[in-house]
């Protein structure tokens, strides 16, 4: 209150145009950063999807390796057979060379037919263990082919998810350095505001 008894007026007064014009700056400022940030995290969300569509071929990569291994070693099994069952057949040809002496038009007894039916009946089974191990072979070449497919677009969201990634850390390196010139010019715009003559000494009253 001044001597008189009255309350002196406010001297702050409306805020300027340059104020009004500084003010909305700033606030455009803080809704770039958030916009550069939104931008960021949206990019992020996109890596970190590419990054589980590899992560899920991965894995059914390498189950369709362990199926087509499993399936190539049952091929081999399966041809593995067919050593012993030809020596069988060998077997049962000699014995039927040496119950007809080898010469053609010799009475051809119940013993001589039983030994053909089972060389023939081994032939067949020749022919199905290679057939079946073919079969397997083909299963296990085809699983091989769909690795290889598979691998491809392993590529491709590899790529995708270190282009998100990039994408991201821009984003985020933009917003960091506006955010950084927001806050240097808040710390200016408050140092400028502050009141020159708040360390200046009072003015005296007039004496009585």
């Amino acid at each position: 209150m001044t001597a008189g008894g009255s309350t002196p007026p406010d001297t702050t007064g409306p805020a300027t145009p340059l104020a009004a014009r500084r003010s909305r700056w700033m606030g455009q400022q803080y809704a770039d950063i958030t916009k550069l940030r939104e931008h960021a995290a949206r990019h992020d969300r996109a890596a970190v999807r590419a990054q589980q569509r590899v992560a899920r071929l991965n894995t059914r990569i390498e189950k369709l390796r362990h199926q087509a291994t499993l399936l190539r070693e049952k091929a081999q099994k399966v041809l593995a057979e067919i050593p012993e069952i030809d020596q069988h057949r060998v077997q049962h040809e000699r014995d039927i060379a040496a119950a007809t002496g080898g010469k053609v038009g010799v009475a051809v007894t119940s013993d001589v037919t039983s030994l053909h039916y089972r060389v023939r009946k081994l032939q067949q089974k020749v022919v199905d263990k290679q057939q079946k191990a073919r079969h397997l072979e083909l299963r296990a070449a085809m699983k091989t082919q769909k690795t290889a497919e598979l691998k491809v677009k392993v590529d491709r969201y590899t790529e995708a998810y270190r282009l998100e990634e990039q994408e991201a850390a821009s984003y985020r390196q933009r917003a960091d350095r506006l955010q950084l010139v927001s806050e240097g010019d808040v710390a200016a715009h408050l140092t400028q505001s502050a009141p020159a003559a708040k360390s200046a000494p009072d003015e005296p009253s007039p004496p009585p």
